[in-house]
């Protein structure tokens, strides 16, 4: 028996003419189509995200009205690291997350008792999850308006015969109130997230469990928090950088930061900086020690609650 062997040149490579595998032109065309087709969406992302944040990068180097510009180096990062109107405003965001404990509680109150599945359980989702819907500035009015000097809160402390409060004049009371409504605003859509980790939980865990006697306390604290811990690392760290850097909706509706500064976040303050003065390089650096302040708040955050890791 005689076999016929086919030519083959040097290197491997197929000779002059011969068409290549079907599989791999119809690779290469699904290739060139997904790449034409995520085109315009990268020029979206370069134009309207990449390229404003490199040139608020290059602003915060220069002295600005928006017209010209003056190269000053480091200056403007020097001002406002001596600056003590920076100084309070950082320590009100640090007040200000108080908000995070009591937000993460009541959100897991609620979605421990959606996932016992209580009496009306469906409505009560739908009604805790209504607060998310709302607008930053619905929330703010909302909040303004009843805790103001003729609103409903001063109207009820009036029937119990208490004078009315002057909230929004006092920073203390203010901070409250604005706290009290990011509770309000952020609790159910927090509850959500609790309750999609709670329900990836097997429930056989929770059945052995009560076979082997442990109470609705001890199933709480010794599974279904263990089991939630990445959630509740998650949603954390979002609620602190949100504290840090989206305040900015509920100051300007509710105290515009007043009274003085008592109110004042570093959002808002980078609007003032930036666009209620000459100098937009100012508001710029600003920016940008927040951006890299948040980048290694998240770091941080990321390795204590180690949610890269396996269990």
């Amino acid at each position: 028996m005689t076999s016929v062997a086919r030519a083959v040149p040097a290197g491997g490579q197929p000779p002059a003419g011969t068409r290549p595998a079907p599989g791999r032109s119809i690779r290469d065309r699904n290739r060139v189509v997904g790449l034409l087709a995520v085109l315009p969406a990268f020029l979206v992302v370069v134009g309207f995200m990449a390229f404003p944040v490199l040139f608020a990068l290059y602003i915060s180097f220069t002295r600005t009205n928006g017209l010209t510009y003056r190269w000053v180096g480091l200056s403007n990062y020097v001002a406002l690291l001596r600056d003590p109107i920076v100084h309070e405003v950082f320590l009100n965001n640090v007040t200000f997350l108080v908000s995070v404990p009591l937000v993460i509680f009541v959100a897991l109150v609620v979605s421990v008792l959606l996932f016992d599945r209580v009496r009306g359980w469906r409505a009560f989702r739908v009604i805790f999850f209504l607060p998310n819907v709302l607008s930053v500035a619905v929330i703010g009015i909302m909040f303004r308006n009843a805790f103001g000097y003729y609103g409903a809160v001063n109207q009820a402390l009036g029937l119990l015969g208490v004078e009315p409060v002057q909230f929004f004049t006092d920073g203390r009371l203010a901070i409250a109130v604005i706290v009290l409504a990011l509770v309000w605003s952020g609790f159910g859509y927090q509850s959500l997230l609790l309750l999609a980790g709670l329900t990836s939980i097997d429930p056989a865990v929770f059945e052995a469990a009560a076979l082997d006697g442990a109470g609705w306390w001890k199933r709480l604290w010794f599974i279904t928090l263990p089991n939630v811990r990445r959630v509740l690392g998650f949603v954390f760290i979002i609620n602190v950088l949100y504290t840090f850097s989206s305040l900015f909706g509920f100051v300007f509706v509710m105290t515009a930061g007043g009274p003085g500064f008592e109110t004042t976040t570093i959002d808002y303050l980078v609007y003032l900086k930036a666009f209620s003065s000459t100098n937009l390089g100012a508001g710029a650096a600003l920016a940008v020690l927040l951006f890299l302040f948040i980048g290694v708040l998240t770091l941080i955050q990321n390795r204590v609650f180690r949610l890269q890791e396996e269990d």
